[in-house]
């Protein structure tokens, strides 16, 4: 399958530009537990995107986490909650809609609220990134087929240089995990393990931000 893709064209380098910043894709305790919205793939990605917010913070690189937030009496539903109804019980208090412990946000990190799978429709995730100087977005989270996808690919949209960092995304089903992967790869962002981003050039510069 690759063939058709390079005799094509695509899947062409975008190379790690700093500054750089990371985005936490709604990597909550919903998403985390099994019996709602997670999975074991999942719960290793969290385990892993934990050594990158560590060197995130060691390198002083801004933060931005989403979580999936409704109203507490529904009056926010729309499509998305429509094909997921149970998504609805991700109200601001609700301790499925928080950001598990071990990547609990500390002061100047970004909380967004969202209610589309993407962290960039409808919130201020975009200025905030432009504002400090962002050029590279580091994207984790969950899910690699939704709401990571569709944030990286707005991230493309809006000028950053995504980076999918490979095992510190995860899905329910290795299948669309791995789809979309390649297809992140071959035409929205670049898609690489977090050893492959420690030995990328770009993020041992020295970064100040704002």
């Amino acid at each position: 399958m690759d063939d058709i893709y390079t005799r094509q064209g695509f899947g062409a380098t975008l190379d790690v530009q700093p500054p750089i910043g990371l985005l936490v894709v709604d990597f909550v305790n919903a998403f985390a537990d099994p019996a709602l919205f997670g999975s074991l793939a999942i719960q290793q990605a969290i385990a892993r995107a934990v050594l990158l917010l560590r060197e995130a913070r060691i390198r002083r690189w801004p933060v931005a986490y989403s979580r999936v937030v409704y109203a507490n009496d529904g009056a926010d539903a729309n499509l998305f909650s429509q094909k997921v109804p149970g998504l609805l019980r991700l109200t601001e208090h609700a301790p499925e809609s928080a950001v598990v412990d071990a990547l609990a946000p500390i002061a100047g990190e970004l909380v967004l609220r969202k209610t589309t799978p993407s962290a960039f429709h409808s919130t201020n995730l975009a200025p905030w990134l432009a504002q400090r100087g962002v050029r590279t977005l580091l994207v984790t989270g969950a899910t690699t087929s939704g709401c990571v996808r569709a944030s990286a690919l707005d991230a493309m949209c809006a000028g950053f240089v995504p980076v999918v960092v490979s095992d510190c995304v995860g899905d329910r089903a290795w299948g669309p995990h791995q789809a979309s992967l390649f297809d992140l790869r071959q035409k929205y962002a670049e898609v690489m393990s977090l050893a492959e981003l420690m030995t990328a050039p770009a993020v041992d510069q020295v970064q100040i931000t704002p």
